[in-house]
């Protein structure tokens, strides 16, 4: 096992606690990041030197595939990915859109409602709340989605959490379904709350599933597919909500419904899909099964070598208590990728996508286009975002996660600043407004090149087994919170700013933009250990 360590990587000896659990357990506890008892010891040393632990700078770190085999893409892989991503984000996607293009129906549904209860005409501030309940629940929903994710993750895998997860969506189909007849938009809330909990829970089940089963080399490919199917689900919301199509007095609630789709596709085809091998090594202790399961994704037996990656971690993970919420707050090397984490999940929401979204069909109308014209104009905004995500899918493994969000924030405050000046004079000029159209289509060119997608899948690759799933509930919660507060303030800031309100997303655009140069690592084609050798490296300065 000694041998000389030429190429710089980091090695294993023979007297290493990963090989020796007999070894000191003081420093295995601060190789995993977790403190024991009330902080370090006074037997570590403050100085990462004196570990006796293979200690990585983030300028030394080196991505020689000697360190981690690199895995390749194939058919039973592929399955597993679409069988995770698209029974989960697409409930997140698609509940997301598919109330904006029916609204004044149902606000219509609404106010015939409540005339007949009271048999008086509402008024139209009340309907206009109980929509805007309607809307907002679901973001309510998704925090409390995101608050259980972990609890979720450890007590039924991650596997076992996206399954059971459907049964949220049947219970929240059959309430939406059946309010129109039973005359009861509470029912209708109710089911939005209920779909709600399902997304926030797929927000933080999916992606950590497809982080634990991907390749470290295609890591960041597939964590962006979650992010790719809540666009393609948006656009198929809008377009199914068409007049033409879904969006009309008789079948909005077939519209509501087509939800269930996805469920019955991941009823049907993840259980033919193994459970995450991280999952059932490191959390459930059985190696056979994780072997199993890793054979089956790599299309091969011969993962030994990836099998020996996951029992080191695992051999260490045995010798520590699992992580809490406290602790991950408490512990230093735990709480400088927790920052991270949330802060980019809130530089997410906060980056004006919304408000883009928002204000894209009244600038569409002040280039002269119709109503129904506007609404293909948003859908064509919708598969642009499509387009691009599929880009940067390809693009994440070759310009490191970091490079993207960087572009991306960078891109979005340039494009915001100019899309600002242009909306102050659309009104007198046509050609200004047909400008203001592109930077619209820029604006979502930057967000989906890194920011609407790495964010998801970040917060896996930044944490160890132990500490990820309550970091990931974490994260989730606070990003569904932030998309609600959005959500809330807005409008009024929009009534009252105008297109001057795209000025408060300028500022937040370039403080998240400095954050990420200054504290966010690269993570690309980087283990696990690696990763937090760095972080806990960072700790002790």
């Amino acid at each position: 096992m000694e041998r000389d360590d030429d190429d710089g990587i980091g090695y294993v000896r023979e007297s290493h606690y990963l090989k020796s659990p007999s070894l000191d357990r003081q420093q295995a506890i601060a190789l995993l990041q977790v403190p024991r008892g009330e902080g370090r010891e006074g037997s570590i040393s403050s100085s990462v030197s004196d570990l006796d632990v293979p200690i990585y700078s983030s300028e030394n770190l080196t991505t020689s595939s000697k360190r981690e085999p690199q895995g390749g893409f194939n058919g039973k892989l592929a399955f597993a990915i679409a069988a995770a991503a698209l029974g989960s984000s697409f409930q997140h996607g698609y509940n997301t859109g598919v109330l904006n293009n029916p609204q004044n129906i149902i606000e219509g549904w609404i106010s015939a409602t409540m005339g007949n209860r009271t048999q008086e005409t509402p008024h139209v501030d009340s309907v206009t709340l109980i929509f805007s309940l309607m809307t907002s629940i679901f973001c309510i929903g998704g925090m409390v989605g995101g608050v259980i994710t972990g609890t979720v993750a450890d007590r039924f895998g991650r596997k076992g959490g996206l399954l059971l997860n459907n049964i949220l969506v049947i219970a929240s189909v059959l309430c939406q379904c059946l309010s129109k007849a039973a005359s009861s938009y509470e029912m209708m809330i109710l089911g939005r709350f209920i779909i709600g909990v399902n997304s926030g829970l797929n927000a933080g089940l999916a992606p950590m599933y497809l982080a634990e089963i991907s390749p470290m080399n295609l890591r960041g490919a597939v964590g962006t597919v979650y992010q790719l199917v809540i666009t393609i689900s948006i656009l198929i919301a809008q377009i199914l909500g068409l007049s033409g199509i879904l969006g009309t007095e008789a079948l909005w609630p077939t519209l509501l419904a087509m939800t269930i789709v996805p469920a019955i596709f991941q009823i049907v085809t993840l259980p033919f899909c193994p459970e995450s091998p991280k999952y059932l090594l490191l959390s459930k202790g059985s190696e056979s099964q994780a072997q199993k399961a890793l054979s089956w994704l790599r299309g091969t037996p011969a993962v030994q070598e990836e099998m020996e990656v996951m029992k080191s971690e695992y051999e260490a993970v045995k010798l520590v208590p699992k992580v809490t919420m406290r602790e991950l707050v408490t512990n230093s090397a735990l709480r400088i990728p927790l920052i991270i984490s949330l802060t980019v999940m809130v530089a997410q929401q906060l980056s004006g996508i919304n408000a883009v979204m928002f204000f894209s069909s009244k600038i569409f109308t002040m280039t002269g286009l119709d109503e129904d014209q506007s609404k293909f104009a948003t859908m064509a905004m919708g598969g642009v975002n499509v387009l691009m995500t599929i880009v940067s899918l390809f693009l994440v493994e070759r310009a490191g996660r970091k490079t993207l969000l960087m572009v991306g924030f960078a891109g979005m405050a340039v494009d915001t600043t100019l899309l600002t000046i242009g909306l102050i004079f659309a009104q007198q000029s046509k050609a200004v407004g047909i400008l203001c159209v592109i930077f619209v289509l820029v604006y979502v060119v930057m967000f989906a090149t890194g920011p609407g997608s790495i964010p998801w899948f970040l917060v896996s690759e930044l944490f160890n087994q132990s500490a990820r799933p309550a970091a990931t509930s974490l994260a989730v919660c606070i990003n569904w919170t932030a998309n609600f507060l959005v959500g809330l303030a807005f409008l009024p800031l929009a009534e009252l700013m105008k297109s001057y309100v795209f000025i408060i997303f300028i500022v937040l655009q370039c403080l998240f933009l400095l954050f990420i140069y200054k504290k966010v690592p690269e993570t690309k084609n980087k283990t696990l250990e690696e990763i937090s050798a760095m972080f806990r490296q960072q700790s002790y300065q």
